[in-house]
Parts: structure tokens; C-alpha cells; sequence
């Protein structure tokens, strides 16, 4: 998508009667994806107090949208977005260069007008744009923003895949050889949630982010966009993996897998079918998701290499903090 750059569009607060210019700037947008819609951030319900806000051009057309709410930890703090992995400023192509430096000031000095302090900034990471979209990037640099934390994914150029380790193609051939079969089906989340939530659990002593009501929901609204990978041997799903399908690139949500499917190795055909329906739906990326904790500061080297090991390559996804204080 192109379109002609703006002046320094006006900034004001989003409100309910704005759900549609919302949706449809979005679905315009060179950068957004679903989880910027209105209908995905409902879903979090009363849980953040919204702080969304609107571009609009001199003739009061929409061209951006900015999604965001007051951290629920520090309320001196605005965040973009707190129930999301990036949020940043979704535009149609037209807020670059000067009007974007001008866009992110301006949203700045709103908020600081209503008291707050800082705001954190997540930026949608490249592989998500439908055209060359890093203008906000540099404007961050230019109003002094600093980065707080960088997490580094595992991505496939479906265009250009790299090498497939040999260990990859063994495991797989394992599996197949065991019985495991793989097969797209949305009526076995619930199996495969229980799957996921043991998993987390005992392994990490921590739950998902969604509950399996939540997740259902999501599919309900966003058919085409939510779906299941599952495994399964005798009958018994072993694993699985739910994908988020974002604009260009098919994202790994969550994968899990009982301890029968570790022995056999039931992940390798799961990530291969699910590799391939993001070829199928004419995706340029396939997303492995993060390998970081501690807000980036350390990496699972095990679970990284394991993700390199189909063919992938380093994604960063990078938030930021600006001190609206200092502006």
C-alpha cells in the first residue's frame, strides 16, 4: 500500500462510535494485523482502561489509529499495547518521515497532559508490514526514546527458507514411523489446551496467557485467522500448536507437547504441517515466537537452536520508553 504523505495529522481520543473508521483504517493499514482490531482488543473486557487514540488528516479523515491503555502496574505509565506482543502506530501509508515524527510527539504531549509520565512504545516488528513501514522507529530515536527490551524470535522466509538440519528430517521420519499423524481441527482445543496447560504448569509453573474460554472466543470472531495443528497417536492428541494468522506471516501462539509426544517426536510433523499451510495461505513469513525472558535478557539457546533447526532465521521485536517529562 502507498499513499501520499500528510501533514502532522490531529490526534484525538478513540471512543465507541469510532469502532468502524477503526476496523477500516486497519484493514487498510501498511502495518496493522487483527490483533489491532477493535474486535481482538475487546476481548480483554474492563481489564485495562483505554487509552486509544485517532489520527486524522486536515480534512479529518482517519489515517491512523494507535491502540493503547494505562499500564496496570504503574499508573503514571501509558502503554501500546499492555494486552498485546506489539502495538505501536497502525497507519495507511501516509504518516512517514516529518508527520511521523510529529504523530508520536503529538501523542506524547496528549498524554502527558493527562498526567502521565512515561509511555512504552511496541513496535510491529517488520516481518508484519505490508510495505516498509519503520518510520516510527526513527522518530523514536529523534524524541530520545530509549530501549528497553529487545526479544529475538525465529522466523522462515518462506521465499527463501534455510538450511533444515538433518536432525529435523530424522525426527520426523520417527514420528511418522510411530504412528503420528497430523491434521488441522479446530474441535480438539480443548484436548490440546489441557495438553498446553499441564505443560506450562509443571515446566514453567505458569498458565497462558488466554484461558481456553478466551481462546474460543478469539476463534469465534476470527475464524480464518485462529487455527489448531494437533497431533495425535492411537486416537490421543500429543501435541499441537495454535497459529495466529497476522497479515504477511503465519505466528506460532502456542505449541505443547505430552510427554508420549516428546519420546516420539510429535512436534517435527506439527511444525512441518503447519509451516506448509502458511505456504498454502501465501504467507512471506512463518513466526516461531519469542525465545526471551526477562524482558529479553536472556535467550533459551536450547529452545532457539531447536527453532533454527527448520530453517529459521533472527526477528527482533523491540519496545521502547519515552520519559514524557523530558519532552
Amino acid at each position: 500500500m502507498s499513499a501520499e504523505p500528510v501533514a502532522i495529522p490531529a490526534i484525538r481520543p478513540y471512543s465507541c462510535a469510532d469502532a468502524g473508521a477503526w476496523e477500516d483504517l486497519v484493514g487498510r493499514s501498511c502495518n496493522g494485523t487483527f490483533l489491532h482490531s477493535r474486535r481482538f482488543l475487546s476481548y480483554h473486557g474492563d481489564r485495562f482502561r483505554d487509552r486509544s487514540l485517532l489520527l486524522e488528516d486536515q480534512h479529518g479523515r482517519v489515517v491512523g489509529a494507535f491502540p493503547a491503555a494505562e499500564s496496570p502496574a504503574d499508573q503514571q505509565m501509558v502503554i501500546s499495547h499492555p494486552g498485546l506482543t506489539y502495538g505501536g502506530i497502525v497507519h495507511n501509508g501516509s504518516v512517514r518521515g516529518a508527520s511521523m515524527i510529529g504523530a508520536l510527539d503529538g501523542i506524547c504531549h496528549y498524554y502527558h497532559g493527562l498526567g502521565y509520565s512515561k509511555l512504552r512504545y511496541k513496535a510491529v516488528p517488520a516481518i508484519y508490514h505490508s510495505t516498509p513501514a519503520e518510520d516510527d522507529l526513527y522518530a523514536l530515536f529523534r524524541l530520545g526514546a530509549h530501549r528497553y527490551r529487545s526479544d529475538l524470535s525465529a522466523t522462515i522466509d518462506l521465499s527463501n527458507r534455510g538450511r533444515v538440519t538433518q536432525r529435523r528430517a530424522r525426527s520426523r521420519r520417527r514420528a511418522l514411523a510411530e504412528g503420528v499423524s497430523t491434521d488441522e481441527d479446530w474441535a480438539e482445543i480443548a484436548a490440546f489446551w489441557d495438553v498446553l496447560e499441564r505443560n506450562l504448569g509443571r515446566r514453567h509453573g505458569v498458565s497462558p496467557a488466554h484461558t481456553l474460554d478466551e481462546v474460543r472466543m478469539l476463534h469465534d470472531r476470527f475464524p480464518d485467522e485462529i487455527t489448531l495443528i494437533v497431533s495425535r497417536l492411537d486416537g490421543e492428541v500429543v501435541g499441537g500448536a495454535v497459529l495466529f494468522a497476522a497479515g504477511p506471516v503465519l505466528h506460532m501462539q502456542y505449541t505443547a507437547t505430552t510427554e508420549r509426544g516428546r519420546n516420539i517426536f510429535a512436534t517435527d510433523p506439527v511444525m512441518e504441517q503447519a509451516i506448509e499451510l502458511a505456504a498454502k495461505r501465501r504467507c512471506r513469513f512463518f513466526d516461531f515466537g519469542v525465545c526471551t525472558v526477562d524482558e529479553g535478557r536472556a535467550l533459551d539457546q536450547d529452545l532457539y537452536r531447536f527453532k533454527v533447526s527448520f530453517g529459521a532465521g533472527g526477528v527482533i521485536y523491540e519496545h521502547y520508553e519515552l520519559d514524557l517529562d523530558d519532552l
